[in-house]
């Protein structure tokens, strides 16, 4: 059966690398977290000090793009990789509220994401990948057999991503998650360069009131449609 190209789009905390992991399991292909190379991106421009809530300086951190080095390497133990930063396995710290309140600004620059696509685009080059992030379907695989677009309500996502922190023992409110999700909605959607838009041909799916047995069974079976496609 020939491999495809599986593309993840959509907004924050609607469980795209969660169900991107999940496909990548059941098929035996390749999975690549996009958010989670932008995150490290932006946590280097963070501990650099090139980037805070008041400031940004972009320029002078353009110019350090060369020496950010991101690799994805598999953890047994997890059954999924992590991503490293300069040889550093930096999984935890770019899942902070802090990294988040970031992250959308930093990935807005034009230069950050021409490097990140260009790595994105060569890391598929032989099909058999999943991936998820803002701009899979329309920018990185613009021919991905399979293209799917997630969204729900900003109010459950907050929820969502509020249960997730709390349960790391991080110290967070409902209302600032709630926010920070609104406010990345907004830049990802407003963006210059490749804002988050849904595909022309690419499945939405609400998954707002789905379980995760039931959003993974319906997906499965547009994956297995795709496949029967290609023979």
């Amino acid at each position: 059966m020939q491999n495809i190209t599986i593309a993840i789009d959509g907004f924050s905390s609607t469980g795209k690398s969660t169900l991107a992991k999940q496909l990548a399991k059941q098929l035996g292909y390749v999975y690549v977290d996009t958010g989670a190379m932008y995150r490290a991106v932006t946590l280097y421009a963070l501990q650099n000090g090139f980037v805070s809530e008041t400031h940004f300086d972009v320029n002078e951190f353009v110019m350090q793009l060369d020496k950010i080095h991101l690799a994805f390497k598999f953890n047994p133990k997890l059954q999924f990789s992590e991503i490293y930063l300069n040889d550093i396995n930096v999984e935890k710290e770019i899942r902070t509220m802090e990294v988040s309140a970031l992250v959308s600004k930093v990935s807005a620059v034009p230069e950050v994401r021409y490097q990140l696509v260009k790595q994105q685009q060569a890391m598929g080059k032989g099909k058999g990948i999943v991936m998820d992030g803002r701009d899979i379907g329309t920018v990185v695989f613009p021919q991905a057999e399979l293209k799917l677009f997630m969204t729900a309500s900003p109010e459950i996502r907050a929820q969502r991503r509020y249960d997730e922190l709390i349960a790391r023992g991080d110290e967070v409110n409902y209302e600032e998650v709630l926010k920070n999700v609104q406010e990345r909605d907004y830049i990802d959607s407003n963006r210059e360069d490749s804002p988050l838009m849904k595909a022309e041909d690419a499945i939405e799916v609400d998954n707002s009131n789905l379980t995760l047995e039931a959003q993974y069974e319906k997906i499965m079976n547009l994956v297995s449609m795709t496949l029967e496609g290609q023979e």
